[in-house]
Parts: C-alpha cells; structure tokens; sequence
C-alpha cells in the first residue's frame, strides 16, 4: 500500500496529523498538494517543519508536480499520508486525474472553517455547496467520504449529510 490515509483538512499539517492518525494508519512519509503552500518558501517550510518534526519524510508539491509524479507514488513502496487544504483539490486528485490509491477507498475530511455560505456539518466541519459537490463526485467515483477530525471524533459519511448539499 502507498497511500495509507487520504485526508482533506483546511490546516494542512499539523500535529494531530501526524501523531494521531499515524497510529491508526501507519505513513512513513506525507505528501500534501497545495500550490500556495507550495510556491510561499514561508508556508512550504512550516509546513514541512510540521511533519519532519514527527519523523515524517514530508512533500509539499503543486497540483501540476503532482501530476508529474502520481505514477511514481503509487509505485513507491514508502506509506504516504495524501492531503489536501480542500475538497476540490482531492475531488481533482480522485476524479480528473483518476489517481487511485491501491488499496485506500475512503477519504477522511477533517476540519472546515465557519464561513459565510457554508453549511456547518458539526463542531469545525462546514462546507461549501461547491466543496459539497466535491465530495459527491469523490463519492461517485467510489470513495467513502468520512467526516472524522479525529480517529475517536467522527461525524459520519457523507451519506448522511449529502442532502444538506441536495444529494
């Protein structure tokens, strides 16, 4: 397996990444695709700083450097941990680039901000109508998509809350 865990979190990287959900799903390394983070030195070294800190081999790549180099991480035999700041990037990962994890169908959604429009799932879960429709076409394509900030703090899936979304 090269993809151990399949997240989108709006933190990126943070501890709990890495020390919580490495205990349920082991990752020798972390592969976070955000083209801002990517391209801002400052964010690109916190980030990794964040994930290196743990023992966490850690990448921060643009979209377009992912899709360089999606064959060579599905033929690494190094865990990766995949995440994403949203749920278009993941849709985009999953469903445009049809980037499929070999054995890994479920996609962990962890916290989304309180924003104006959004449509609040739970404590530091809400969404989008846009970032809604992410996740049905992750879901189409035959991903769980699983509301869990945390191993032990889990909201459900996405089939319970799709009709806030109209699904």
């Amino acid at each position: 397996m090269t993809v151990s865990l399949i997240r989108v979190d709006d933190r990126i990287i943070h501890g709990l990444i890495t020390t919580r959900w490495a205990k349920e799903r082991p990752c020798d390394g972390i592969i976070a695709v955000n083209d801002k983070a990517a391209t801002n030195p400052i964010l690109k070294s916190a980030y990794k700083s964040a994930g290196e800190d743990q023992g966490k081999k850690t990448f921060i790549w643009t979209m377009a450097h992912f899709n360089d180099v999606k064959d060579k991480v599905l033929n690494s035999k190094t865990r990766y941990f995949l995440i994403t700041k949203n749920p278009q990037d993941m849709k985009h990962i999953l469903v445009d680039l049809d980037f499929v994890p070999s054995d890994q169908k479920e996609l962990i959604v962890g916290p989304g901000n309180d924003r104006p429009g959004a449509i609040k799932l739970g404590s530091n879960q809400s969404f989008t109508q846009e970032e809604g429709d992410a996740f049905e076409a992750i879901s189409q394509k035959g991903y769980k998509v699983h509301f869990a900030l945390l191993p032990d703090k889990q909201l459900g899936y996405w089939d319970k809350f799709k009709g806030k979304f109209g699904y």
